[in-house]
């Protein structure tokens, strides 16, 4: 099982890293030590990790600020010289909290309690939330994006699309800014309304209001020309022209 590593301090890494190898069932396949690289890492590589162990306290800040930007649905170790957060740990996935200094053998059996929860499920362990059964709730009005040390809220109806564009998920506002949204681009098509967005590819998902024109393309695809301009052409795949022209007569 692959084990992600998120400390700041070198040596209490390497010495995490040594005694979770000794359980042949456990490889560390990261070790990072900010909130910036495992939010920009944790974007691309969530879906191959297994285990993460957390330190709280890392060189540029706490790291629940890392969850206010991704969401993760993976189980975590906490690992930290702090004992006030482990109800906050507890609302974040964490399945164990360590304090340091830490025994090879809290370690050890941190991992034997993973396995544990780990065997009840015959697929890989997931702690996802629980949603909402109300429809209305379903659709997410905001997205936290983040630009230099500031964190921005973007509102739903000023979104004219997302696109992935060499690998990192963005959203273009209608005053056509871009900016990076932390999460996977599946995770964004469903708590987005269909009714007001469509998943024109594998890499884009356009607001019907951000659409100026329609025009043939090759092999039977359409072509959009939009109120943003992103890097790639805003083409329908072939297989999606009849259900996003049905999609755009049906209205709001």
């Amino acid at each position: 099982m692959n084990v992600l590593l998120i400390e700041d301090e070198l040596h209490t890494a390497r010495i995490l890293q040594d005694i979770i190898e000794t359980d042949k069932d456990f490889i560390v396949i990261k070790t990072i030590d900010s909130i910036s690289e495992a939010v920009s890492y944790l974007a691309k590589y969530n879906q191959n990790i297994d285990l993460i162990f957390l330190d709280i306290h890392l060189s540029d800040g706490h790291s629940f600020e890392i969850f206010r930007h991704i969401d993760i649905n993976i189980p975590i170790i906490f690992c930290t010289a702090y004992d006030e957060y482990a109800l906050q740990a507890i609302k974040n996935n964490g399945i164990e909290y360590i304090l340091k200094p830490f025994q090879d053998e809290e370690i050890l059996r941190a991992l034997q309690k993973f396995k544990k929860l780990a065997g009840r499920f015959k697929s890989k362990v997931t702690f996802d939330l629980p949603i909402n059964s109300n429809k209305n709730s379903l659709f997410q009005n905001s997205f936290l994006t983040q630009q230099k040390d500031k964190t921005i809220v973007i509102f739903i109806e000023n979104i004219a699309m997302f696109a992935i564009e060499q690998d990192i998920l963005y959203l273009y506002t209608f005053d056509k800014k871009r900016y990076p949204v932390f999460k996977k681009m599946d995770y964004v098509e469903s708590v987005c309304n269909p009714r007001l967005f469509f998943r024109i590819n594998r890499q884009m998902l356009i607001n019907r209001n951000a659409i100026n024109t329609i025009q043939p393309y090759f092999n039977r695809k359409v072509i959009l020309e939009l109120k943003v301009e992103p890097e790639a052409q805003p083409i329908v795949s072939r297989l999606k022209v009849t259900q996003f022209k049905e999609w755009l007569e049906v209205g709001e």
